[in-house]
């Protein structure tokens, strides 16, 4: 039985890297018209997840409210690094579940609760009154 030699080595070069996944910014300033149609359907997408998940009292028209957007982008960002295993910090999750209701706090403002299927058509007018711009197939 023969050692190899050193240089008969083969290392794979990419195997130990982590795959980089492209994550949205926590505001939509500064994007193009149609991502900012995207990050807010993203954001729509999340917060529907995030009120069932949580159950956190949202209100209709929560995107109006630049506040409980942000509130709500942050809280999404911070749910999915648990989710994905980026984050394996129990003590960290522990912190927020706690600050869930200081989140559901910001949220309180405005008027009928938020459902997702009576308010995306107001949802999509506001995206649109804001300068969005919906993808082609839209």
């Amino acid at each position: 039985m023969s050692l190899p030699e050193p240089d008969d080595w083969h290392e794979p070069e990419n195997d130990w890297e982590e795959p980089v996944s492209p994550r949205w910014p926590l505001c939509c300033e500064g994007l193009y018209p149609r991502e900012r149609w995207m990050w807010f359907e993203q954001l729509w997408s999340d917060v529907c997840a995030l009120r069932a998940r949580y159950r956190l009292p949202l209100r209709s028209r929560w995107w109006e409210d630049q506040v409980q957007v942000e509130a709500l982008a942050a809280l999404s960002a911070w749910v999915e690094r648990y989710d994905s295993g980026e984050w394996d910090d129990p003590p960290g999750k522990l912190a927020l579940l706690y600050d869930l209701e200081r989140v559901a706090a910001l949220l309180r403002d405005g008027g009928e609760p938020f459902h997702p299927d009576r308010d995306r058509l107001a949802f999509a007018r506001y995206l649109i009154e804001l300068g969005c711009q919906p993808p082609p197939d839209r």
